[in-house]
């Protein structure tokens, strides 16, 4: 008996709508069909073929006998005490990711990931003590917002209204896949959700910065920044040696310059390391840098580090001291404190049960 070798199928969703068109007509079919089975993929979010029931039961066969829709399935999800959803993607591989609905009395957001694991070895991130497997495809970050949109209004009967790129990874590392999905996610033949609800968060990889700008991404940015100086960025965020604050500071201003877009400056304010007026000096003058707003962000801790919460006090102060000297500055309470709601938590957690 001769076996035959094994071919995989390709995801369908990775062509173009050329070669779908181009794979329709090799196949007998007409041309709109190309389109109809498009909008089946990414405006009806359909997870198999079977679905696709304005299509003929040949041409579905056809499709299934040559592609695979790799759609992201919930693997495990916790619902904290405050409403945040936390979910464990699982990727047709195996892999898992996260991603949070983080609901809000004005808003409903989707902390959505870009890559399994990350490169970049934050050392206050539990994302940053895993190592990164792959990119994300455009699709898999799609789903993740399918799915959360689907949590969303399950449970809270709304529909959801904003996407943030801060999950696992680093999504300025995963550029194409990041740029396509945020095109999908807004197209009227996909989500068609505003861009100016949707937030990528970069560690801070300046050229990519200028790349955004330069392709005229739909969406806004936030840098982690997380210290206010070289020598404390250095010390919590490896990247930052190779993208310093003056060379960030040339990147953000090209940006603003040709987008006329602010920037969010995301900090998480530490006990006894970024937590003191001198501090808020520092990240004052970063502020006049260009138009921009401050998210002061409340930690979640890990087990892998030793970070903590700056006291209540401090961080009232710290608010302060930028507010009074008229920073557009927000405090951002930590989510999902009863659950595994800091970056890469959970997905170690369900990674670490998978082996035992």
């Amino acid at each position: 008996m001769i076996e035959l070798p094994v071919i995989s199928k390709r995801d369908i969703r990775k062509l173009s709508p050329d070669e779908l068109k181009t794979f329709m007509v090799e196949h007998g079919e007409k041309p709109f069909r190309a389109k109809q089975v498009t909008e089946w993929l990414w405006k009806n979010t359909a997870g198999s073929f079977e679905e696709m029931n304005n299509i003929s039961l040949a041409t579905r066969e056809l499709l299934a006998r040559h592609f695979v829709i790799n759609g992201v399935q919930v693997q495990n999800k916790q619902l904290s005490n405050d409403g945040t959803i936390k979910s464990a993607f699982r990727l047709y591989d195996g892999n898992v990711v996260e991603g949070v609905l983080i609901p809000h009395d004005t808003r409903m957001t989707a902390c959505i990931s870009s890559q399994v694991g990350c490169s970049l070895t934050c050392k206050f991130c539990a994302t940053g003590y895993m190592d990164r497997k792959r990119n994300l495809d455009a699709a898999e970050i799609y789903d993740q917002v399918v799915r959360i949109r689907e949590q969303c209004e399950a449970q809270y009967g709304t529909p959801l209204t904003n996407i943030v790129y801060m999950g696992m990874g680093e999504p300025l590392l995963n550029y194409a896949n990041v740029v396509e999905s945020v095109r999908r996610i807004t197209a009227p033949d996909g989500l068609n959700m505003a861009p100016r609800r949707i937030t990528i968060s970069t560690a801070g990889i300046a050229k990519m910065i200028k790349k955004l700008a330069d392709d005229d991404v739909k969406a806004n940015l936030a840098l982690s920044l997380h210290a206010p100086n070289d020598a404390k960025r250095n010390e919590i965020m490896p990247i930052n040696e190779a993208n310093s604050l003056a060379a960030l500071k040339d990147a953000l201003q090209y940006y603003h310059q040709k987008t006329g877009r602010k920037v969010t400056y995301e900090y998480i304010v530490f006990e006894s390391f970024n937590d003191t007026l001198q501090d808020a000096e520092e990240l004052f003058q970063i502020s006049k840098w260009l138009p921009c707003k401050v998210n002061l962000i409340e930690y979640n801790p890990i087990e892998n580090a030793d970070y903590i919460n700056t006291a209540d006090d401090k961080l009232v102060a710290f608010h302060k001291y930028l507010a009074d000297r008229g920073v557009q500055t927000n405090v951002r309470r930590s989510r999902g404190k009863d659950i595994d709601a800091a970056c890469g938590q959970l997905a170690v957690k369900e990674k670490a049960e998978a082996a035992a």
